[in-house]
């Protein structure tokens, strides 16, 4: 059986305030396109379809195009809900929809219930893991502990018993879980929203020995923590850490001994993303840095002094700067100086603050726009207040 596991979609999700769907729907074009040309019997998304829990309208019509297209494919589909989803609203009417071979797998009570499939070699059980909160389950499940650990070894608990059932005698059902968590081993991106219980969030891999495949989701990274566990990571970066990762998904082979065999299927980059650190004149002539023209960057500047419109003059010639910072390779780096206040009124503070943070006095326009500022924010705009005491 042929696999594609996917997972972290993220539908509706935007970065840095730049909308991100028409690249989530070019990842989606290029799925459909894997599964026909890679004759996929199979695919798997292990949770987080969309990034919140009420997702925006035009990501909904998103995920009910792709799930429409799935299901007119030669695919069968199971998909699980994360931390991210709201796991009643993806799971609805799924009770009618596993008839058009598409599977949403949302109900922590039915994770001992697989996705029963075939294929030449005999069946295959697919058992698809939502994301299991402690907080939740723990009464409910009777947890030994308030932990992701806790809560998952009692899934994988119900999910051997009942494997074991349908594997006795010479016939042996292959297996794949599908599960979101944060599975130690796996490095995480800035991204992803922390799941810890008390401190606690990761789990180990030993919890899902015997199953032939686990597909993991939740970390953004892809990871191989063995042959038989990993993470396909998101399909697009969020955030800047991400940046030099690889996107895509795993292409998994299942045979009949139910050993497997894992490629990695690269998805398409819609925009790349760098990150540049030098001053903003080394940035602005360097040759070498013209091939992030196009990209979404982040920039550091070690100017000593704060260039004037920095971030107008950066977009002249990388028009998606989207994050700039300061770090100046002078003494001090960029901390906030330390000056005296006592005696000086708010006015004088803040062009002092000016000079120290660009190197060089306020302008005439500035100084006037910030005794402004000061006056707004003062209970009488007449009274020259002198602090009394402090640092800034």
């Amino acid at each position: 059986m042929r696999i594609l596991h996917t997972s972290d979609w993220h539908l509706g999700r935007s970065f840095h305030r730049e909308g991100m769907l028409a690249h989530q729907a070019t990842y989606l074009d290029h799925l459909l396109e894997v599964v026909e040309s890679e004759s996929v019997d199979l695919v798997v998304v292990a949770g987080d379809v969309y990034d919140r829990a009420l997702p925006q309208v035009d990501a909904v019509a998103l995920a009910d195009d792709v799930l429409a297209r799935l299901a007119a494919s030669r695919a069968r589909v199971v998909i699980t809900s994360g931390n991210h989803d709201s796991a009643r609203r993806l799971g609805f009417s799924s009770r009618l929809i596993d008839a058009a071979g598409v599977h949403l797998r949302t109900d922590a009570g039915s994770v001992g219930t697989p996705v029963l499939l075939g294929d030449d070699d005999g069946d295959v059980a697919v058992y698809g893991l939502p994301y299991l909160d402690p907080d939740v389950l723990r009464e409910q499940w009777g947890l030994a502990a308030r932990s992701h650990e806790a809560a998952l070894i009692e899934a994988m608990r119900r999910v051997r018993g009942d494997l074991a059932g349908r594997s006795r005698g010479r016939s042996r059902t292959r297996s794949v879980v599908l599960a979101h968590a944060f599975v130690a081993g796996a490095q995480p991106s800035e991204s992803e929203r922390d799941i810890s219980v008390g401190g606690v969030s990761r789990v180990p891999v030993p919890v899902f020995d015997g199953v032939d495949y686990v597909a993991l989701g939740h970390l953004h990274g892809p990871h191989t923590l063995t042959d038989r566990v990993r993470y396909s990571g998101s399909p697009l970066a969020y955030s800047f850490s991400e940046a030099d990762q690889r996107k895509g998904s795993w292409l998994v082979d299942l045979a009949a001994d139910g050993s497997v065999a894992a490629e990695f299927v690269e998805a398409p980059v819609p925009r790349a993303l760098a990150r540049l650190t030098g001053t903003l004149d080394e940035l602005l002539v360097d040759p070498r840095l013209g091939v992030h023209e196009s990209s979404w960057v982040q920039a550091t500047l070690t100017d000593d002094a704060r260039p004037s419109q920095a971030m107008e003059r950066l977009r002249r010639r990388f028009p998606h700067t989207l994050v700039l910072s300061f770090a100046p390779s002078g003494p001090g780096g960029d901390g906030v100086p330390l000056a005296r206040t006592r005696g000086r009124s708010d006015h004088e503070i803040a062009l002092d603050f000016v000079s120290a943070m660009r190197g060089g006095p306020a302008s005439e326009a500035e100084a006037a726009l910030l005794q402004t500022a000061c006056d707004a924010c003062a209970d009488d705009p007449e009274a020259d207040v002198l602090a009394t005491d402090g640092l800034w």
